[in-house]
Order: structure tokens, then C-alpha cells, then sequence
């Protein structure tokens, strides 16, 4: 009989918000994963303020690191305007971050994007009107795009997609509906049903729902800290074998 391909151990958070505060709750949740996972994938905002004394502190941790880690950037690493140093110190602690390039890594295709905001199905804001709704929605399309052009360039059987903000309504549902638009776009979720991605994670609605599809089935699971350490504190991250 042939030999069962073994599957990949795959851990997933995000929106840990690291900062000398925080670092030791991140420090023990490494702990904990480099004894079940192959591979971690942190889903954004891994620093507070995207400062880099908070970027130093995630790398640092992450440079002891077991296992593969896949990550991208949330709102919150470019808040002081030093995304880039935030990125140059993760990539520097060995950590495959994704952009316009995806990456395989166990056999198993990564493509992510930080992503944006825009609102969901047919609430989507369009691009109309005054030149800064323009801009808005232009980010939102870009994001898209880059999204689309690094899963096209995957040839593996599995396919992940990455992201901070979220690809479909369900997973932010228990946010206040007010603010849903700000919290992702429907436009993430047309290159995950495209190219037939094997699973969607996201992070940045805190109050969101775990769970979700696309419209196609493709399974899409908000993997904030908050949300999976109140699911299970004992293991308060995501895990899946592929």
C-alpha cells in the first residue's frame, strides 16, 4: 500500500497586540504551539502601536522559534508610520511574511495580504463621489488585487490565504453593525472563491464570530486572540492539520 501523506501540524492567531505589557502572554503562547504545530501563522497586528521597540520584543521571541512562521501586518503595526521597520525586524527574526509574493512552505501554499476596509455583499462603498471615497476604495480594490495575483502564482494542492481584515460579513458578526464596514471587504473574498483556496484566516474583529464560509464554501475563521482564548483559554489559537 503506499505510504499516508502526513499532514501539516498548522497553528493560527492573531491581533496579539505585543508590547512590554503584553510580551509575556505571547511568550508563553509560543511555548505552547512549538509543541503542537509545524507551522504558525499570525494573522496581524502583532505589535500595539507598530512601534519598533514592540516589533524588537515580537522578533525577539519569534527569532527562538521552533516551527515555521507565515505572518502579515494589521492595522495597528502601521500605526506610527514604521510598518516597513516592523516588517524588516520580523523578516530578520526568520518569519515568511506575505505580501505581493506568496510562499510554500511544508507543501502547503500561503497567500495573504494585510487587506482593508469596504463593507460586505451588496453594502459594499463604491467608488463614488468625493476624490477621498475614491482613494478609500481604491485601497480596498488594491488589496484585492495583490490578494489575487499571489494566490494565481500558487501551484500547490493547499492553499491558504492570510489576512487581517475580513473576507466575508459572517466572521464580524457580534461587532456593532456600525462599524462592519470598517472592519473588511466582500472584494478579499472574490480571489479566495477564484482560486479555490483551502482555507481563509483573518484576525481584527475582536467581538466578531469565529466561524464562516464563503460563497462557495471556502471555511474562513477570524482567529483574533480575544475570540480564541474566550473559546478555549487553555489553547487560545487556531488549529488545523493539512
Amino acid at each position: 500500500m503506499p505510504k499516508q501523506k502526513s499532514r501539516v501540524r498548522i497553528a493560527a492567531v492573531g491581533d496579539m497586540h505585543v508590547n512590554e505589557s503584553s510580551v509575556a502572554t505571547f511568550r508563553l503562547l509560543l511555548a505552547q504551539v512549538q509543541q503542537h504545530a509545524d507551522i504558525l501563522i499570525l494573522c496581524g497586528d502583532l505589535t500595539n502601536r507598530g512601534l519598533p521597540s514592540e516589533a524588537a520584543l515580537v522578533a525577539e521571541e519569534l527569532s527562538h522559534c521552533t516551527c515555521a512562521v507565515i505572518g502579515v501586518l494589521g492595522n495597528h503595526d502601521f500605526e506610527s508610520g514604521q510598518a516597513h521597520e516592523v516588517e524588516r525586524l520580523m523578516c530578520n527574526a526568520g518569519v515568511h511574511m506575505l505580501d505581493d509574493e506568496p510562499r510554500e512552505v511544508l507543501g502547503i501554499g500561503f497567500a495573504g495580504v494585510k487587506g482593508f476596509c469596504g463593507g460586505f455583499d451588496t453594502h459594499e462603498l463604491a467608488r463614488f463621489g468625493e476624490d477621498m471615497i475614491k482613494k478609500f476604495v481604491h485601497e480596498s480594490v488594491e488589496e484585492a488585487l495583490r490578494l489575487e495575483s499571489a494566490l494565481s502564482k500558487l501551484r500547490t494542492e493547499s492553499r491558504v490565504a492570510v489576512l487581517h481584515y475580513a473576507p466575508i460579513r459572517q466572521t464580524v458578526e457580534g461587532e456593532p453593525p456600525e462599524i462592519f464596514p470598517f472592519l473588511g471587504s466582500s472584494r478579499l473574498a472574490y480571489p479566495i472563491d477564484r482560486y479555490g483556496v483551502t482555507v481563509a484566516l483573518h484576525g481584527h474583529a475582536h467581538r466578531g464570530t469565529h466561524a464562516g464560509s464563503t460563497a462557495t464554501g471556502v471555511p474562513v475563521y477570524n482567529v483574533s486572540y480575544a475570540i480564541m482564548h474566550n473559546l478555549n483559554a487553555e489553547q487560545p489559537y487556531l488549529m488545523l492539520n493539512l
